[in-house]
């Protein structure tokens, strides 16, 4: 069985737990070695949140992506014939934003090593760089931005699509739209239908052509 394959068969409660339920076990066991060390006054050491943190954002990050690259493409053999769905272009839009979240932490790490040099040598940060640097990742940002809406609005049309078995307007799954942007309530609504439509149970597809 594939990744793919297995992010179709997941269970709802299974990735809701991966987005959402770890990262949340993950930050309650911070705060409260943070409150035990202060209780104890002594200094909470900051090698348990730089190996936490990142932790939890790769869990986090592969499983929303890697269930939104499972719909989008997964699905794609259970289309209509007559119905063209833009999956290359699905692909540049998805793989933007990931391209985007890399290169921002490498560059904060980057930034934060230099700053913490500079700081220590008692010199001042250089406005010229600091502003550089917001006028390249602010456009950046916003086009990653918009790639991730493009992507929830493709994830919600191929979603609906194979639902319903023909082409699809944003009118028709809006409602998915928004389930999907609003991730923590809407898996729990359309991962049964995508586990349906994978195991190919009778009865949820409609307005199937007539044979």
């Amino acid at each position: 069985m594939t990744l793919t394959q297995r992010f179709l068969r997941a269970k709802h409660w299974q990735l809701f737990l991966l987005t959402f339920g770890i990262p949340m076990i993950f930050q309650f066991v911070m705060m409260g070695t943070m409150f035990a060390n202060i209780g104890n006054q002594t200094q909470p050491d900051p090698t348990a949140f730089l190996f936490i943190f990142p932790l939890m954002m790769i869990v986090f990050t592969g499983t929303f992506f890697g269930w939104f690259w499972s719909i989008a493409m997964g699905l794609q053999y259970k289309v209509p014939a007559n119905v063209k769905m833009k999956t290359g272009k699905f692909k540049v839009f998805f793989f933007t934003p990931l391209v985007y979240m890399l290169l921002i932490f490498i560059g904060m790490g980057i930034m934060m090593a230099g700053l913490s040099n500079t700081l220590e040598g008692g010199q001042q940060p250089d406005p010229g760089i600091v502003f550089g640097s917001i006028a390249v990742i602010l456009p950046l940002h916003l086009f990653s931005m918009f790639c991730m809406f493009y992507c929830l609005y493709f994830v919600a049309k191929t979603f609906k699509t194979v639902e319903l078995q023909r082409e699809v307007t944003f009118s028709d799954f809006a409602g998915e739209f928004f389930m999907i942007w609003f991730f923590p309530i809407g898996i729990w609504i359309i991962q049964p239908k995508v586990n349906k439509m994978v195991d190919g149970s009778p009865g949820l597809l409609i307005d199937q052509p007539a044979n």
